[in-house]
């Protein structure tokens, strides 16, 4: 896979080191996001040309008109086995921060002392507007395309947290639908053409629901449930403090009030 990386800011905002909060060397979530997936006005839908069968024909006819409509070097390429390649956008729409290996510093830590041999972990969040060309092959999975994009970053979390979405706008609606590990994201590019208001893809945190909790390491599940008791704390804390508000109020309006 060849990549080229497209930025629209820096990513040192929301950086923060193993060191800077919990004594763990590996950090994967921060308490500011939570593992409950919010309400989504985006809707849900089939795309249909996600259904479409195309013969060789059909495949060499639709990257000529591919090519014809667009305004830039990132050309479409057929291939003698009639395979195809090509680039694709990803924008990324990640609420938490990943994680990156953290810079080695001559094997020694503070007091001259040699590394344990345990693995530290840096994690910091990417830009909301960061995107990324990927020059891949119509036999390239969705899977491997997650996988391609965190090897560029060097980001060591598991490719099971994420998900890759294709994102619709039609008839001033959002339509958002998550693709299966084995669909193909050039394929899908081609039908639709290269207008990314028709057709975008999206890098997103995978629903809760929806991960293999068995994939991941102890480490990696000790630190989900630390975050999970975070989250619950934090919210019966709003809850009480709302309710107490609420109360004293009450009282203030009823102390302020006079009989009959």
């Amino acid at each position: 896979l060849n990549e080229c990386m497209t930025w629209g800011s820096s990513t040192s905002s929301g950086y923060c080191s193993d060191s800077d909060s919990d004594s763990e060397f590996e950090q994967y979530f921060t308490a500011r996001t939570s593992f409950f997936p919010k309400l989504r006005k985006d809707n849900d839908e089939q795309i249909e040309w996600s259904k479409q069968e195309l013969t060789t024909a059909d495949t060499q006819q639709k990257v000529k008109e591919y090519n014809a409509q667009i305004n830039s070097n990132l050309f479409m390429n057929m291939n003698k086995d009639g395979s195809y390649t090509g680039f694709i956008k990803v924008q990324f729409k990640l609420a938490r921060p990943v994680s990156v290996p953290t810079p080695k510093k001559g094997g020694n830590d503070a007091g001259g002392r040699r590394a344990s041999g345990v693995k530290r972990r840096t994690s910091f969040y990417l830009p909301k507007d960061a995107s990324k060309h990927l020059h891949i092959s119509s036999r390239t999975s969705a899977r491997e395309v997650i996988e391609a994009l965190l090897k560029k970053f060097t980001v060591v979390d598991n490719p099971g947290k994420f998900a890759l979405f294709e994102r619709s706008e039609r008839h001033d609606q959002v339509y958002i639908r998550k693709l299966s590990d084995t669909e193909h994201p050039l394929r899908l590019r081609l039908c639709a053409g290269p207008n990314e208001k028709i057709l975008s893809f999206v890098l997103k945190e995978n629903e809760t629901g929806e991960v293999n909790w068995h994939a991941f390491s102890m480490p990696e599940l000790k630190n989900f449930l630390r975050i999970l008791q975070r989250e619950e704390e934090e919210h019966i804390k709003q809850i009480v403090q709302r309710y107490a508000l609420a109360r004293t109020r009450m009282q203030e309006a009823l102390t302020g009030s006079t009989p009959g």
